[in-house]
């Protein structure tokens, strides 16, 4: 079956392979968080986006092979309850930005917009989406984006109805995103379904105009 990034609780991994990556995504805890698991075909090393619950799912997901880091794309507790156990589990290195980096439960590498994260011979991207949070970010492989709580299927994140957090935020997004990346470039949220920048992209005037 191909690859649509439909998951639910408790149910099986989607699982996606590329050329040199294979991407798998489950969704854990009780507010549906997406936990994604990228993997170096060439190496086998690994890369875990978004500890953020069930600890023994997320170490069924990852095996027996090796992850090397695990990046919290922002400091809501959501997406990182099982930060501790799985860092400790596994021995990977914590990643986050410096501004949201000091409310995550353990130590984190800090990495700023622009930084780069290996994962085997891949090297993956870090943009910074300030808004949802200081320290939101993203991680970016060619044609991929794993947007954490900034992008989503209709909008960007929330922003409390703060209008210069959802400015900053509405702004990164399009400079930081939209502005550098193909149409075909697929979207990882956080929580819920996958899309492509160029499905929401025609909605970007329709998100400046409402605020949200």
């Amino acid at each position: 079956m191909s690859y649509t990034g439909d998951v639910v609780q408790g149910g099986p991994a989607a699982v996606r392979e590329l050329d040199r990556l294979t991407i798998a995504k489950i969704e854990v805890g009780g507010f549906g968080n997406n936990v994604y698991l990228l993997r170096c075909k060439e190496t086998g090393d690994g890369l875990l986006i978004d500890a953020a619950a069930e600890p023994d799912r997320i170490l069924d997901l990852i095996g027996k092979m090796p992850i090397s880091s695990i990046v919290t794309t922002h400091q809501h507790q959501d997406h990182w309850q099982a930060l501790a156990a799985v860092a400790k589990a596994t021995g990977a290195t914590p990643i986050a930005h410096p501004l949201d980096a000091p409310a995550l439960p353990v130590r984190s590498r800090e990495v700023e917009h622009g930084d780069r994260i290996a994962i085997g011979v891949l090297s993956l991207e870090v943009v910074h989406l300030r808004g949802h949070t200081p320290g939101s970010i993203a991680i970016y492989y060619p044609g991929h984006i794993f947007t954490g709580d900034s992008l989503f299927p209709g909008g960007v994140g929330n922003t409390q109805k703060d209008p210069q957090r959802f400015d900053q935020l509405y702004t990164d997004v399009v400079e930081r995103v939209f502005d550098r990346f193909p149409d075909e470039t697929w979207v990882y949220p956080g929580h819920g379904k996958d899309t492509t920048l160029g499905a929401e992209r025609p909605a970007l005037p329709e998100w400046r105009a409402r605020g949200w």
